[in-house]
């Protein structure tokens, strides 16, 4: 492996578009109070020291002491303040930095989400514009704000993060890991360093559990070195830097068309999960791919296709021979471990071609080479090149002896001229042009034909066979040795030609569909055109269909097709369950006259594609199955970032919605206000002087519909995020007498019974809000429970939690209706239980419980029957131990 190594014009190009950008630089932690921020401002600190112009773009402190001291010593950009819903945010002004233009910008918070009405809606595209312009960034993040990460963080920690940033971000960013002990960040977190007092005892128990930070750091090392690794390869690539700088493992296993491939590729898989690392499954293509059967190919694409479900890249790379291919690739892919397997030769193949795994490990220097034994005991027999080549056409051999009737011409012209040596030369020119036009056979018949043309026309004597001079013979046997010689070479060529050529045409329709994808605009237009261009490329039929209730739905097909059988459809369904093919030419539901592919990404299978043939034949030839993997892998992609801008768009669409929806709703609130106020106050009077019956209907009317805008009023602080708390010492008793007594009208004719051991403790919790939920249960209560039955009202303590329940006796709740009631404007049509009202009562209950960190349930009670409302207070707000002077 000492061949001398060239830049890699792709990692060229890369490393030349940084030039005039800014650099990024990521502190990366593992968990909140790590300690990124305070590390961004003091290397920013030392900068500016040293002389480079350093602003602030922006900075959260949270409070934190040290950090803020650490502010107060830079330039300081003023935030930007944004409006949104009937209060002022503020953001970084990222026109103020522009103007300003640093070398080096602080933005904390990189996976942040920017307020509606800004020019971006994340802050890592902000970053993104400040690099653009030439302007260095210090910025922070933590490791569950990656998107590649999200799905795998929320595995454990239960939590899913909202905000994150594509892995993309990490690429050109020089990344330093801010790194704590789990057991250090829990302490700071008991000291009050990273959370108030009552945010940390929660977080404790939640996310920041000993287990949960354990396995962020890991992540965060691991993710950290990933990415440096990707641009210390990048940068050798670029500079083309010798060796294989195996500071991380990277595994490569070749693969043939032996029977014993897909075992060797299995044993890949398990040595980089061993080792963590990436790994990739590459195929030499030499001359003798040209001559594999129909079994062989389909096994090597079986092959290719099992590395690609077990998480390897796949590559098939054209080379002279294996030893020389499986060199150059793993130099290319900076490999550390070489995966290969031995297989039984006869002793007369290893004498004439010698030993691959021999040549391979002599060869490739420091790289490891393990060599896995083939399961087949039995030598294998290999075919001769030139035997096992296909026979040319008569024209071929037509046109080769015209070739060489040419020469003998010419030289009939020129003997009088040239020394019969010279004339022989003559000869290899249709014999070149023979091996390279149409193969080795025809290279040899060109070789035989021309020295006996040599032998007839110009050794004397002329017009026999015969050789009267014995040197004239070593002539014609070195001519036919020559010949044959360069018919091999030529053919040799050729072939390297065309599997060049081979790979050049994939390359080319993958990049021409990869095009065509990219310029769709829509879901149903993506999957119209993935149809349309592999049936192009493949000269196939195609079908798409994905999962729906009712099975593999029908999405697209080229030539248009209106309906699938029942065995297509039992296929396609069997594909996507199973993530592997299905129906003709694989071995599962082979009646059907398609061939079904599952495309699967790392978020699951998003569908299936079908091919089939008009003449009902094997929908694909066995050398089609590696471009056909390769399109499905572009294809499934695709489809994925098309599902995923969609979700995205969607998510907009409803965040777009429930603002509007929160600003009318506040705004018709405070409209009511002053009219209920006065309606309110002018039918007291009339009830009040005159004693009027319309009098006292229109009061409690009033009443009701003040009621209904208070709740909308609530309902929009909720849904905005703008509840103000004040937590404080609470005792249940007075906060169930106080709701008890101020829904006396809405209870009239109910006798109310109090349940709660004498006890119970205090309670941290908003007595506000509180009041408001209990208001909303009693008035549900009221309005569901059947007439003079009575309402209790029941305190209990658990092991984790105090349990304070409302509960009527009434109907009761319709079984899975439980959830559905804390919606909003959600009212149960369609049984007892259907009243007048707003259907915000409850989740206005579900809002406020949440916010003050407690949880709303509800269910059917059994003593006394009814529906059974309950607030479920978590231990870390119950006060178990006050002091009498702290009692309220």
């Amino acid at each position: 492996m000492n061949e001398t190594v060239r830049p890699d014009p792709e990692a060229f190009l890369r490393a030349a578009a940084q030039e005039g950008r800014g650099r990024l630089k990521i502190f990366l932690g593992s968990a909140p109070g790590v300690g990124k921020t305070y590390e961004m401002l003091t290397e920013g600190a030392q900068r500016a020291r040293a002389g480079t112009d350093v602003v602030v773009g922006i900075v959260e402190t949270h409070g934190r002491r040290e950090t803020e001291a650490l502010v107060h010593g830079h330039e300081l950009i003023a935030r930007r303040i944004v409006p949104h819903q009937n209060q002022s945010l503020t953001e970084m002004d990222i026109d103020a930095i522009l103007a300003r233009h640093p070398q080096l910008a602080l933005v904390d918070e990189l996976a942040h989400s920017n307020a509606l009405g800004s020019r971006h809606p994340k802050r890592y595209q902000d970053v993104e514009e400040l690099l653009a312009a030439g302007i260095d960034v210090y910025s922070t993040l933590n490791i569950q704000h990656l998107e590649s990460l999200n799905d795998v963080v929320a595995s454990f920690t239960r939590v899913r993060v909202r905000e994150t940033v594509p892995d993309s971000v990490l690429e050109d960013a020089e990344i330093e890991v801010v790194d704590l002990p789990p057991d250090e960040l829990i302490e700071r977190l008991k000291d009050g360093k990273v959370y108030i007092p009552q945010e940390a005892s929660r977080a404790l128990t939640h996310f920041f559990s000993k287990s949960n930070l354990t396995a962020l750091r890991e992540l965060a090392l691991r993710r950290a070195a990933q990415a440096v690794d990707a641009q210390m390869l990048e940068y050798v690539r670029a500079h083309a830097l010798a060796g294989s700088f195996a500071v991380g493992e990277r595994v490569v296993v070749a693969i043939s068309e032996q029977p014993s491939a897909p075992g060797l590729v299995r044993a890949a898989k398990r040595l980089a999960d061993a080792l963590r690392a990436p790994w990739t499954a590459v195929h030499i293509e030499t001359r003798r791919s040209a001559i594999l059967s129909d079994a062989e190919r389909q096994g090597l694409a079986e092959t290719l296709a099992l590395a690609s479900r077990l998480g390897a890249a796949t590559a098939s790379i054209p080379a002279r021979n294996v030893v020389e291919g499986l060199r150059r690739f793993a130099v290319d892919a900076r490999a550390t471990q070489i995966v290969i397997g031995k297989s039984s030769r006869s002793w007369w193949f290893e004498l004439r071609h010698g030993s691959v795994v021999d040549r391979l490990v002599r060869d490739t220097g420091s790289v490891a080479v393990h060599v896995l034994p083939s399961d087949d005991d039995a030598p294998v027999r290999v075919r001769s090149r030139a035997m096992a080549s296909p026979w040319s056409k008569p024209a071929d051999y037509i046109m080769t002896l015209l070739a060489v009737m040419a020469m003998t011409a010419i030289g009939r012209l020129m003997v009088e001229a040239i020394d019969l040596g010279n004339i022989a030369l003559l000869y290899l020119v249709p014999v070149m042009f023979a091996a390279a036009s149409y193969g080795l056979r025809a290279g040899l018949f060109g070789g035989l034909a021309s020295s006996l043309a040599y032998n007839f026309f110009f050794l004397p004597p002329t017009g026999t066979l015969t050789v009267s001079n014995p040197e004239n013979i070593i002539s014609i046997l070195v001519l036919l040795g020559v010949a044959i010689v360069t018919a091999q070479f030529a053919a040799g060529v050729r072939a390297q030609a065309n599997l060049a050529g081979e790979s050049a045409r994939q390359n080319a329709a993958l990049a021409g569909f990869s095009r065509h994808l990219t310029v769709a605009a829509s879901q149903d237009e993506l999957m119209q055109g993935v149809c349309a261009e592999i049936a192009r490329l493949l000269d196939v039929r195609t079908v798409l269909l994905t999962s729906s209730a009712v099975g593999p739905t029908l999405r697209a097909a080229f030539p248009p097709e209106d309906r699938m059988e029942q065995i297509e459809k039992a296929a396609a369904q069997w594909a996507m369950d199973n993530v592997q093919p299905a129906g003709r030419g694989s071995s599962t539901l082979t009646a059907s006259d398609w061939l079904f592919h599952p495309l699967h990404t790392q978020r699951g299978v998003l569908g299936v594609l079908g091919i089939a043939r008009d003449d009902a034949g094997l929908a694909l030839r066995p050398d089609q199955m590696p471009l056909l993997i390769s399109l499905l892998d572009q294809a499934a992609i695709a489809l994925d970032r098309m599902a995923l801008e969609e979700q995205m768009l969607d998510v907009r669409h409803v965040r777009e919605r429930d603002r509007l929806r929160a600003a009318l709703l506040s705004s018709v609130s405070h409209d009511l206000r002053t009219p209920l106020t006065t309606i309110l106050s002018a039918a007291q009077e009339l009830r009040r002087d005159h004693a009027l019956p319309l009098a006292e209907l229109i009061e409690g009317e009033a009443l009701r519909l003040n009621r209904f805008v208070a709740n909308l009023l609530d309902m929009a602080r909720v849904e905005a995020g703008a509840l103000p708390m004040r937590i404080e010492a609470t005792d249940l008793f007075d906060a169930v007498a106080s709701a008890v007594q101020d829904s006396r009208q809405t209870l009239a004719g109910r006798e109310v019974k109090v349940d709660i051991p004498p006890d119970i403790p205090l309670v941290r919790v908003d007595p506000v809000l509180l009041h408001h939920i209990l208001l909303n249960l009693l008035d549900n209560a009221g309005r569901y429970g059947d007439p003079g039955t009575p309402v209790t009202i029941r305190g209990a303590r658990t092991a984790d939690a105090l349990l304070l329940s409302v509960i009527d006796q009434g109907p009761g709740i319709p079984p899975g209706a439980e959830y559905r009631l804390f919606d909003s404007f959600t009212r149960i049509e369609g049984n007892d239980r259907a009243k007048h009202g707003t259907g915000l009562g409850l989740a206005i209950v579900k809002g406020f419980a949440e916010a003050m960190g407690s949880t709303a349930q509800a269910a059917n009670a059994a003593d006394p029957p009814g529906a059974c409302f309950t607030i479920r207070i978590p231990e870390d707000c119950i006060i178990k131990d006050m002091p009498q002077d702290e009692r309220p």
